[in-house]
């Protein structure tokens, strides 16, 4: 007899797994697509996707923008950028590049880790890993980050260095450099280990 179906949705961020072969590969809650001049984000309580604000500039997200699930940026995290003071206590993010447009949010995905950028935002860690679509047929191939255009990722660091910008405010949010896959793994693997020091070993 079939299991009779479940009329609850786990939420993206507690009840979805960081993935079987994280740091290497990780699953994906997609929040913002390339095609969006709004910042969404997921509620932390409801697990819904909400509005966040409208983007001020002109400012779009290069790639798929979201969160690796039973993630959290805290101690471990700050620890890999020693200049600051802290994670930004939300769960890490993630910029996907696909070679085929895809135009939905609140969608999972697959993807290999390949690097990752530095932000430091009112001195907290913000690190943006980077990652491609997992059996993408452009850019599947990639193991590291200079296995893809440096174009791209110039695109990302500026989307970073600007998407906050207030005209006539001092910009909070420094972009430090980038990284290749491997510190990119550690910035995973602190943040499944800061996930399990704050919420408890996943169910």
């Amino acid at each position: 007899m079939a299991e009779p179906f479940s009329r609850s949705r786990p939420h993206p961020w507690h009840g979805l797994a960081a993935g079987a072969d994280a740091p290497q590969i990780v699953n994906v809650y997609v929040e913002i697509t390339p095609f969006d001049l709004v910042k969404y984000e997921v509620d932390k309580a409801s697990g819904y996707l909400k509005v966040d604000r409208p983007q001020r500039t002109s400012s779009q997200p290069p790639t798929l923008y979201g969160f690796v699930p039973q993630t959290y940026c805290g101690e471990r995290v700050s620890k890999l950028l020693p200049v600051s003071t802290r994670g930004d206590h939300d769960p890490l993010d993630i910029c996907v590049l696909s070679e085929r447009p895809i135009s939905k949010s609140e969608i999972l995905l697959s993807a290999r880790v390949i690097g990752g950028i530095q932000l430091l935002d009112r001195n907290e860690a913000d690190d943006k890993i980077i990652a491609v679509l997992q059996n993408d047929y452009v850019w599947g191939a990639a193991r590291d980050i200079a296995d893809v255009p440096a174009v791209l990722i110039e695109r990302l660091e500026h989307y970073f260095a600007t998407y906050k910008l207030v005209p006539s405010e001092p910009a909070a949010l420094r972009v430090l450099g980038t990284y290749g896959h491997e510190h990119a793994f550690a910035v995973v693997n602190a943040a499944m280990e800061d996930y399990r020091a704050s919420f408890g070993a996943a169910s």
